[in-house]
C-alpha cells in the first residue's frame, strides 16, 4: 500500500477539519483560466475571421453556436454519468480536445474547418466543466459560494484575457497566432492531470462537515417548489447569457461600428469587460455565503439593468465605463446561481454543473446566432438596443424561495 504523501496528508486533514482546501481550488482555478483563455481567443479574433473568409455575421453566429452547443449539450450528461461514476482523469482529456480544437482552428482554410475546430472545443469544454466544479465542492470544506467564486473566476479571467492576446499576438500575427495561444493546454493537461490523481485519491472523503445533508431541501420543500426554482434559476440564466453573447460577440463591432475605433482598439475595450466580469464572479460568491444566494441573484440580474438600458445612448467613454460596471455586476449572479442550485438537489454536484453550464454554453452559442442573424438585417446598434432589456427578467427572482433560511 502506497504511503501518504505529505499533501495527501494536510489535504485529509483539512477536509476532516471542514476548512478549505485551497491550494486545489487555486489549481482547478488556474486551469479553468487557461482553458477559457483558450476558448475566448476564438470570439476575439471575429474581425479577423470574417475579413479574411468574407464571412456575414449570421455565419459569425454560427461558429459560436457550433462551439456552444458542443459544450452545452455534453455538459448535463457529463454530469449526469460522473455523479454515478467519477472520471477523474477526463479533466486531461478535455483540454486536449480544446489543444487539438485550436489548432485546427488556427490552420483552416474554409468555412467548415472553423465550425470543426470551434466544436472541438466546445467537447473539451463540456468534458472539463462538470469535473472540474466537482473538485472545487470536494475542496471547499462547506464554503460552497466561495470555492465556486474562485473556481469561476479562474474562467472569467481567462475569458478577460483572449481578446488581449488577440490583440498582442494573433492581430499581428494572423490566425497562426492562435496556434501559440493553443500550447498553454500543454501546461493545462500536465496541471489537470495532477489534480485529478488527487481527485481519485480523496474520492472518500464524505465528512458531514463538508457534505449536505441528505435531501435536506426535501424535507423543507416540495418537488414542485424545486423544480419551479429551477426553472425561474434557467430563466434568470437565459437573461445573462444572452446579453453577455451581445457583449462577447458583437461589442467589438459595436465599437468599430459607432466610434470607429481600430480591430486592436476594440480587443483591448472588450478585455476591459471581460476584466470586470471576473471581478464580479469573485465578488459574488462570498457575498451569497454572508448575505444568502437569492439577494446576491437579485441584485446581479435586475440591477443591471439600468446601465444596460443607458449604454446604446452615450459616447465612447460612458460606453466603456458602463460596459465595466454592467460587467461587475451581472457577473456576480452564476456562483450565486449554481450554488443554490446545488442546495436545491443535493448530491448532484455534476448533474446541476452539468445543466447549467451548458446551458449557459448553449444560451450564449444560441444568442450569438439569433443577434447575428438580427444584425445582418439591422445593426449592430439596433441589436444592443434590443438587449438593453433581458436584465429586467431579474424580476422573476422574488419567486425564489429562500432555501438557506428554510434548511436552518
Amino acid at each position: 500500500m502506497r504511503a501518504a504523501t505529505p499533501l495527501s496528508r494536510e489535504v485529509t486533514a483539512a477536509q476532516s477539519l471542514g476548512k478549505t482546501f485551497f491550494p486545489v481550488l487555486f489549481t482547478i482555478s488556474f486551469t479553468h483560466f487557461l482553458n477559457d483563455m483558450m476558448q475566448s481567443v476564438i470570439p476575439a479574433v471575429y474581425p479577423l475571421v470574417k475579413e479574411h473568409f468574407s464571412l456575414t455575421f449570421t455565419q459569425i453566429g454560427l461558429i459560436t453556436l457550433t462551439f456552444q452547443l458542443t459544450a452545452s449539450l455534453l455538459q448535463p450528461f457529463v454530469g449526469l454519468y460522473t455523479d454515478r461514476k467519477p472520471l477523474p482523469m477526463s479533466l486531461a482529456v478535455g483540454m486536449a480536445f480544446t489543444f487539438g480544437g485550436l489548432l485546427l482552428f488556427s490552420v483552416a482554410d474554409s468555412f467548415h474547418l472553423l465550425i470543426t475546430g470551434a466544436g472541438l472545443v466546445g467537447i473539451g469544454s463540456s468534458v472539463f466543466h462538470p469535473e472540474s466544479s466537482r473538485v472545487a465542492h470536494m475542496a471547499s470544506g462547506g464554503r460552497k459560494g466561495l470555492a465556486q467564486s474562485i473556481f469561476q473566476v479562474g474562467g472569467n479571467a481567462g475569458s478577460a484575457i483572449g481578446p488581449l492576446l488577440a490583440a498582442l499576438i494573433v492581430m499581428p500575427y494572423g490566425m497562426r497566432g492562435v496556434a501559440w495561444v493553443s500550447f498553454a493546454a500543454v501546461i493545462g493537461m500536465l496541471l489537470l492531470w495532477r489534480v485529478g490523481k488527487w481527485y481519485a485519491a480523496h474520492l472518500h472523503l464524505k465528512h458531514p462537515k463538508l457534505m449536505p445533508d441528505k435531501d435536506v431541501t426535501m424535507l423543507v420543500l416540495s418537488k414542485r417548489k424545486i423544480m419551479g426554482a429551477l426553472t425561474i434559476l434557467l430563466l434568470l440564466i437565459f437573461s445573462k447569457y444572452f446579453y453577455l453573447a451581445s457583449m462577447t460577440s458583437y461589442f467589438t463591432f459595436f465599437l468599430i461600428d459607432k466610434f470607429q475605433v481600430t480591430a486592436q482598439q476594440s480587443q483591448l475595450y472588450l478585455f476591459a469587460f471581460l476584466g470586470a466580469v471576473a471581478v464580479g464572479t469573485i465578488i459574488g460568491g462570498p457575498l451569497g455565503d454572508r448575505f444568502g444566494r437569492k439577494y446576491v441573484i437579485w441584485l446581479s440580474i435586475l440591477g443591471a439593468a439600468p446601465f444596460t438600458l443607458l449604454l446604446p445612448y452615450v459616447g465612447l467613454f460612458w460606453t466603456i465605463a458602463l460596459a465595466v460596471i454592467i460587467g461587475v455586476i451581472i457577473a456576480s449572479a452564476f456562483s450565486a446561481i449554481l450554488v443554490y442550485a446545488t442546495d436545491l438537489v443535493p448530491g448532484k454536484v455534476g448533474t446541476i454543473a452539468g445543466l447549467f453550464f451548458g446551458l449557459a454554453f448553449g444560451l450564449g452559442g444560441l444568442g450569438s446566432a439569433v443577434l447575428g442573424n438580427l444584425a445582418d438585417h439591422t445593426s449592430i446598434e439596433f441589436v444592443f438596443r434590443v438587449c438593453a432589456f433581458l436584465p429586467l427578467i431579474g424580476i422573476v427572482t422574488g419567486f425564489l424561495p429562500h432555501v438557506e433560511d428554510k434548511n436552518r
